[in-house]
């Protein structure tokens, strides 16, 4: 019984030994699971990335109105894109900025020029006209296309063969015809046809044209003083008329003279006929208005004349004779 019980002791001890070794164990182990339960949390913060985007911004100081040099541009990563920024400097590169830009600055679309000013040539100037059905072609004019104009000067009922119509501007572009235009509004209908169809029907009180310069007086001049009549022409036919068959017609404004021993100045041109311009009587006469007299008071001067011989007797027997003087037409009418 007493050796019974040693045993057991004994057996006791040495299960107490060994749990004791495997708590030993079981402690130097523990450093894993912490590193295994901080893992997982640790994951989503690495996959955690932001995100960034190209933008075109301003290298230096853009100035409003002047065109944007290819070197001004820069691409910067982002971490916002804002709507109607630019990707590619090369894209706005030449575009012409409506404010003032820093540098830094993204560049976006609604800070450029837009619109019919973009379609417009360098040299040309977008000049609006009134127009009507008859005027327009019968309303069959469509942006984009090119068109003759024709002036008619009509004179008062008198005088109804000093009336004219001729030739104006030749092929012009049209820009604009009513609500239509070249610049690509967008239309309020899906469909495009009907679209088109709806801007045809609507009654076009304006047509825009693209003038050179020089001609804008032509133009003006002609639209305030006469009627101005549309000539659809087709875009293939390239014909003009040869300016070296016609005089030029004077300016408003006279140049200076040049000075003795200096070289003849060049004909005006460009911004400089602009500058000089135009007036009604010199477009209506082909520059001669200053040597044209009106054809009544031609016949109150030689009736005049006529009436001095009289009283001096010197006139001519059976009455007197009026000489009335209409341009290059002469024709005496006796009294």
């Amino acid at each position: 019984m007493i050796n019974l019980t040693k045993i057991l002791a004994a057996i006791l001890v040495l299960l107490a030994i060994a749990l004791g070794g495997y708590a030993w164990m079981l402690s130097r182990q523990a450093p894993a699971p912490v590193a295994a339960a901080t893992g997982p949390a640790a994951a989503p913060t690495k996959a955690k990335e932001v995100l960034v985007y190209p933008v075109v911004v301003a290298a230096k100081t853009l100035p409003a109105g002047e065109a944007i040099p290819a070197d001004a541009l820069r691409v910067e990563r982002l971490t916002i894109n804002p709507a109607g920024a630019f990707q590619d400097a090369s894209v706005a590169a030449g575009r012409v900025p409506v404010i003032d830009l820093a540098e830094g600055t993204p560049l976006m679309e609604n800070q450029l020029v837009s619109g019919l000013a973009l379609r417009v040539a360098e040299g040309e100037r977008a000049v609006a006209i009134k127009t009507d059905e008859i005027m327009g072609a019968g309303n069959k004019i469509q942006p984009g296309d090119f068109v003759d104009v024709f002036i008619t000067l009509k004179s008062d009922g008198k005088d109804v063969d000093r009336s004219q119509a001729r030739l104006l501007l030749s092929r012009k572009r049209v820009l604009a015809f009513g609500s239509a235009s070249v610049d690509g509004m967008p239309s309020k209908s899906p469909d495009k046809a009907a679209a088109q169809q709806a801007q045809r029907n609507e009654m076009a009180r304006t047509a825009v044209l693209a003038v050179p310069v020089d001609e804008v007086n032509r133009l003006t001049i002609g639209d305030a003083s006469g009627r101005l009549m549309l000539a659809l022409r087709n875009p293939n036919d390239m014909s003009q008329p040869d300016p070296k068959l016609f005089a030029e017609l004077p300016t408003a404004l006279q140049p200076v003279s040049s000075k003795a021993g200096e070289a003849r100045r060049a004909p005006l041109e460009g911004l400089d006929l602009a500058q000089a311009g135009l007036t009604a009587l010199d477009l209506s006469t082909g520059g001669q208005g200053s040597n044209v007299k009106p054809a009544a008071v031609e016949a109150r001067a030689v009736a005049a004349t006529a009436n001095r011989r009289a009283a001096t007797g010197t006139g001519t027997r059976g009455g007197l004779q009026v000489e009335v003087i209409r341009g290059e037409r002469s024709e005496t009418v006796n009294y």
